[in-house]
């Protein structure tokens, strides 16, 4: 069978790692996946090493910087462009099944109804902010899918106001974590931090709901009661937000907290570098439906302080494998984090409970026997 896929970007975050390991499924169980990416990058090349066909097609992806009406009117003539270079997709490789990923995807929806055949939507968000988008994308979802599978029960109930639930299939992600089991001294060797440093990080990309500025908050409070401890933060910007690195570095100025800070932007060696974390903090301003990231903390035996909130009230048992922290209350959060900086063996002890965790309920085996069944 041949499968068209569709995908808003070419990062290795987490939805596109999500992918990469679906596309690898798809092949090994004999499916011939043809992938439409709007550009190249990083997930590009390593599709294409799994075996994956790939086409460039700007796609007219929904973006918040396209919110005025001339940004509107610049998507409807991108995406009815793509429309078409799709559907001749469809018609010249016999596609039966069209798979898009991520709600930010709009044009496989319409090109699979219009060639009459299945559409599988996988949903990683949850979107109830404008209301007007909210319930737009959700009369898509359930008039345009077969299938909308979505990451966590958060993100099934946000989208369940709108989708019928025989339509809904929830999926945990689930990856390869063999490479974040390995010890590696790779970080702390990079930057010259010994053993008796604290390293608190946070792993997303520059966006402003990922949750920097507070993430910088709760460093500044720590580090008024704690001496040893060192603060590192990778990602890079996402597109239309690189201004957000200008108030970061105003911020971290105004905290006098530079020399305990390093910003390793983009890396594509995470799995190396979090066992050189004592805590990874998920700062998040707004509900994260299922952080890829948490799984692979958890997987390298790292207790996880994320926000109250979205799939990691479902992630993390609270006071077990991690904390629970506020939205945007430095202050409480850092107390909370700072007793895991107090006692390095309950930090350690939850991090242990979060590797058999995820090892247990969000294995890469449950997500592929999931993921088959609704391919079939």
């Amino acid at each position: 069978m041949n499968i068209l896929i569709l995908h808003g970007s070419s990062d290795l975050y987490g939805a596109s790692k999500i992918l990469l390991v679906t596309v690898r499924l798809m092949i090994k169980k004999g499916y011939k996946p043809i992938v439409i990416l709007t550009e190249n990058g990083p997930l590009a090349d390593y599709l294409q090493q799994a075996g994956a066909e790939i086409l460039f097609i700007r796609l007219g992806i929904l973006r918040r910087k396209y919110k005025s009406i001339p940004g509107i009117i610049n998507r409807l003539q991108v995406m009815v462009k793509a429309f078409y270079a799709i559907k001749k997709v469809i018609r010249e490789r016999k596609i039966a099944l069209v798979y898009s990923n991520t709600t930010a995807v709009l044009t496989g929806a319409f090109a699979a109804r219009s060639a009459g055949i299945r559409h599988i939507w996988h949903v990683h968000e949850i979107i109830e902010s404008p209301k007007w988008l909210y319930r737009f994308l959700g009369m898509l979802l359930t008039r345009y899918s077969d299938t909308v599978i979505v990451v966590s029960e958060s993100v099934k109930k946000s989208w369940s106001k709108f989708v019928t639930p025989e339509k809904l299939a929830l999926i945990y992600n689930g990856i390869d974590y063999s490479s974040y089991q390995q010890p590696s001294n790779k970080l702390r060797k990079e930057l010259g931090i010994d053993d008796d440093t604290v390293v608190i990080g946070m792993i997303g990309r520059v966006h402003y709901w990922k949750g920097q500025e507070y993430f910088l908050q709760i460093a500044s409070h720590l580090s008024k009661n704690f001496s040893k401890l060192h603060f590192v933060m990778i990602g890079d910007a996402f597109p239309g937000y690189e201004y957000l690195y200008e108030q970061l570095a105003a911020q971290i100025n105004s905290d006098n907290i530079g020399h305990l800070v390093t910003d390793l932007g983009y890396r594509t060696d995470v799995a190396e570098l979090l066992p050189g974390f004592d805590i990874l903090v998920l700062p998040s301003t707004l509900p994260d439906p299922f952080p890829t990231v948490v799984l692979e903390a958890m997987a390298s035996a790292k207790p996880v302080a994320a926000t109250a909130q979205g799939g990691a009230l479902e992630m993390i048992d609270n006071h077990i494998t991690g904390v629970l922290i506020p939205v945007n209350d430095a202050q409480k959060a850092s107390a909370l984090i700072g007793k895991l900086v107090n006692d390095k063996s309950l930090s350690i002890q939850m991090g242990l409970a979060g590797r058999k965790k995820v090892l247990a309920e969000y294995s890469l085996e449950a997500f592929e026997n999931k993921m088959i069944k609704v391919l079939e």
